[in-house]
């Protein structure tokens, strides 16, 4: 089985291009930097973390254009792939992405501060469609005071 679920911080907002031909798609290339639970740096004082690069296609990559910002803390699920490439200089290059299935905010719109603005809703996921509630953005206006728990976002 082949399943990743990383928390991490955005490095730098993500870069997205667009593919060519019949259908166009959104690529969104962005960098998690995931904490090491346990592990410090040689100070002693510090967590050392993982750089690790996401890719998201499509509507995740729309997604992650749009709202994902620099310092946000997020949540993304999917799968390794690796390959390889060879540079300029002759050298073989080998590369590890997460392929996105799923990502959402880690954090509320207080908690990122000013990481980034998600609608002020925070938690939606990418990969389920808007309910018909939605308001104009796509994100449904949830009240203070309701726990996650009852949130249909699972």
């Amino acid at each position: 089985m082949n399943r990743v679920i990383l928390m991490g911080r955005l490095t730098r907002d993500p870069e997205v291009r667009y593919s060519q031909g019949e259908r166009s798609m959104a690529i969104a290339r962005y960098t998690l930097a995931v904490d090491r639970r346990g592990r410090r740096n040689q100070d002693g004082n510090e967590q050392t973390a993982d750089f690790i690069n996401i890719v998201a296609f499509d509507r995740a990559g729309e997604f992650a254009e749009k709202y994902f910002r620099q310092g946000m803390r997020v949540l993304v699920s999917g799968r390794i792939q690796t390959g390889s490439y060879t540079n300029k200089e002759g050298q073989r290059v080998y590369t590890t992405d997460i392929i996105v299935d799923d990502q959402e905010f880690a954090d509320s719109k207080g908690a990122a501060g000013n990481a980034g603005d998600n609608g002020g809703y925070g938690y939606q996921p990418t990969s389920r469609p808007a309910p018909s509630s939605a308001i104009g953005d796509g994100f449904m206006n949830i009240p203070d005071g309701v726990e996650d728990e009852g949130l249909p976002f699972n």
